[in-house]
């Protein structure tokens, strides 16, 4: 049975960095931004957020996908997954947000998504006029705004605070031991670079998916309201609804990692062609390798080698780990 997502009252916003710091699963922050003037415009009408935003807009075309009423708003693959039942183009930001305004009187709309458009890019001033201080966490701030939509569940790297400024969504998280359960399409070909579960959410097809069900005992749910605000932890899976005619949210992105470590999905791709068709006997012996080196529990278990001798697998300065990544591309080449 679904569950709720525990609710944190922040003081203010300035706590929120260290708040952030000591949660390791979802949090729901009601009413954190109730106070930005731009979810103040959205509470009057459609037409005033839009307004609001352009005092903001320089004139940037941004990635716009449209999908079809019949779709129900489900962002996903054609029905051979060959492609996406979507299509994709560039135009002017108030281009899109009038195209929006137009849907909103029809009765049957088709969808119309702008999605993970830097913020500062798109509209610069808008974060300086709707504050958020998590500069100590260098956040990476994108805005997404459409009508009616259901994006499938996937996963981010990063850590991820969403910020509902007008419209609602309804939020299903799992946690990331749920994978198996969510029935995951390709890691290569993706509508939007992760990869995502086929569940259709609304429709379930238990036939075709019945572990899903499983997935669902562990399912946290929460529907947000302008000015609320979310945080979704690295690697939980969630699937999001924009429900009304006009839905906006701006979220941050952090990595807890220097940069300089690199891409961790690189690891995945890797394993799964140099692993998955040894035979099983060899699966299992570099499964017990995995476990040791890489997801072993104790910090202590390489101190039988001398420190100056662990190599990758003690602590590394960033010269260090780039001179083992060269050594590690030149490998890739035989």
């Amino acid at each position: 049975m679904n569950q709720p997502v525990l609710a944190e009252h922040v003081g203010n916003r300035d706590e929120l960095t260290a708040a952030l710091s000591g949660w390791t699963t979802p949090r729901a922050l009601p009413g954190l931004v109730a106070d930005w003037p731009v979810v103040q415009a959205a509470q009057e009408s459609d037409d005033a957020l839009v307004q609001y935003l352009a005092q903001f807009d320089r004139g940037v075309t941004v990635d716009c996908l449209a999908l079809p009423h019949q779709e129900d708003g489900r962002m996903f693959y054609n029905d051979d997954m060959s492609g996406f039942n979507f299509t994709r183009n560039r135009q002017p930001f108030q281009s899109a947000l009038q195209q929006m305004l137009a849907l909103a009187e029809q009765s049957e709309p088709d969808s119309l998504y702008v999605g993970s458009t830097t913020l500062d890019t798109c509209l610069p001033g808008f974060a300086e006029a709707n504050p958020m201080p998590l500069d100590a966490l260098a956040p990476l701030a994108t805005l997404w705004i459409g009508n009616k939509s259901r994006i499938a569940a996937h996963y981010d790297v990063p850590d991820n605070l969403i910020c509902v400024t007008a419209g609602k969504r309804k939020v299903t998280l799992f946690p990331p031991e749920q994978v198996e359960n969510l029935y995951v399409g390709p890691l290569h070909f993706t509508p939007a670079g992760q990869a995502i579960s086929l569940v259709d959410f609304k429709h379930p097809d238990y036939d075709r998916f019945p572990k899903f069900a499983k997935a669902l005992e562990q399912a946290l749910v929460i529907e947000l309201e302008p000015g609320d605000a979310l945080y979704i932890p690295s690697m939980w899976w969630h699937h999001i609804e924009g429900q009304q005619t006009m839905n906006m949210l701006v979220n941050y992105w952090w990595r807890q990692t220097p940069a300089y470590l690199g891409r961790s999905e690189n690891a995945l791709y890797h394993a799964l062609l140099a692993l998955n068709n040894l035979p099983d006997s060899q699966r299992q012996a570099w499964k017990a390798l995995f476990n040791y080196y890489v997801f072993g529990e104790s910090s202590r278990r390489f101190d039988h080698i001398p420190e100056n001798r662990q190599g990758p697998l003690g602590d590394v300065d960033e010269p260090t780990l780039r001179q083992f990544k060269a050594w590690l591309a030149n490998n890739l080449k035989q």
